[in-house]
């Protein structure tokens, strides 16, 4: 009962947090574009609405799969939750979580039938192809520590010092990964304007209310995971100054940074993962890296 109570805390705080996170990230946008933009609570307050208007179905969705996809896409990051703060498990969960959730994204965009959600679907394997290759960091982490287990990684951290001053590089690759699902990314081709909203298009009501409960919890984990790899052990507030400090940064590159075409984003993702990748071997064989 204790656990259950655990992680429904958890997933309560990832989603409230995580929104809050992200209206922070859209006020940062727009005072460096020089708006004024929304609140800060904006985007927790748009989350919630959609919970209580009425829910519309296309004609071309295949209904089981179209509703049955905002679930699983719920389901997928409240286990990220359950791995990574509850129970401080492996990092391969939570990559399986990631890949999965790719998948998942993929499908979303062909379940209503919307020629948007069909192109988003598209440019969601390609965009697979250059995030996944980024979780490659946690071979190196796992090089370092010689462990996947997270609670081992951030006690080998209280003894050696953060994994940022160690394998940076890594840590980039993995940055990499947060600024490609973070709002209005230079690299979110699945959401491009030209998709109005990519694969969440067509998804109305509740539906799509479950779409940004996941898309906050989502973006609460991947913060996590990242300052717990690599600048861990953390307190709360430690947790909480790092969490709005990449917000804000994430928040500037893509306020000054256009959307870039399909090509050049591949491109340019592979390009920083291949050097920071072999940078890193480099580093460690080379006894950079102890």
């Amino acid at each position: 009962m204790n656990l259950m109570a655990n992680i429904l805390i958890q997933v309560i705080i990832a989603f409230l947090a995580g929104s809050l996170l992200l209206g922070l990230h859209r006020k940062i946008m727009a005072r460096v574009q020089r708006r004024p933009g929304p609140p800060i609570i904006q985007h927790l307050l748009h989350s919630l609405k959609f919970f209580f208007k009425e829910t519309g179905f296309p004609k071309t969705a295949s209904k089981p799969f179209y509703i049955g996809i905002t679930f699983i896409l719920a389901l997928i990051w409240i286990v990220g939750v359950i791995a990574g703060p509850v129970a401080h498990d492996s990092l391969l969960i939570l990559f399986g979580v990631y890949a999965v959730y790719k998948i998942v994204e993929h499908n979303s965009g062909s379940s209503s039938g919307s020629p948007y959600g069909k192109l988003s679907c598209v440019r969601a394997v390609l965009s697979a192809a250059t995030e996944l290759p980024l979780f490659a960091a946690i071979i190196f982490v796992y090089l370092v520590t010689g462990t996947m287990n997270i609670g081992e990684i951030i006690a080998y951290q209280s003894v050696h010092g953060p994994l940022i001053f160690s394998i940076p590089l890594a840590a980039l690759m993995f940055f990499m990964l947060i600024i490609t699902k973070s709002p209005y990314s230079p690299f979110a081709i699945t959401k491009d304007k030209v998709l109005i909203s990519g694969f969440e298009t067509e998804h109305y009501g509740l539906l799509r209310g479950f779409m940004h409960f996941s898309e906050s919890i989502a973006w609460y984990v991947m913060l996590w995971v990242f300052l717990t790899i690599f600048f861990g052990p953390l307190t709360a507030v430690g947790y909480l100054v790092g969490m709005i400090v990449i917000t804000f940064i994430t928040g500037f590159i893509n306020a000054t940074t256009p959307i870039f075409s399909p090509n050049h984003s591949v491109m340019t993702q592979i390009t920083i993962g291949a050097i920071c990748f072999f940078g890193t071997i480099l580093m460690i064989f080379t006894g950079v890296v102890a």
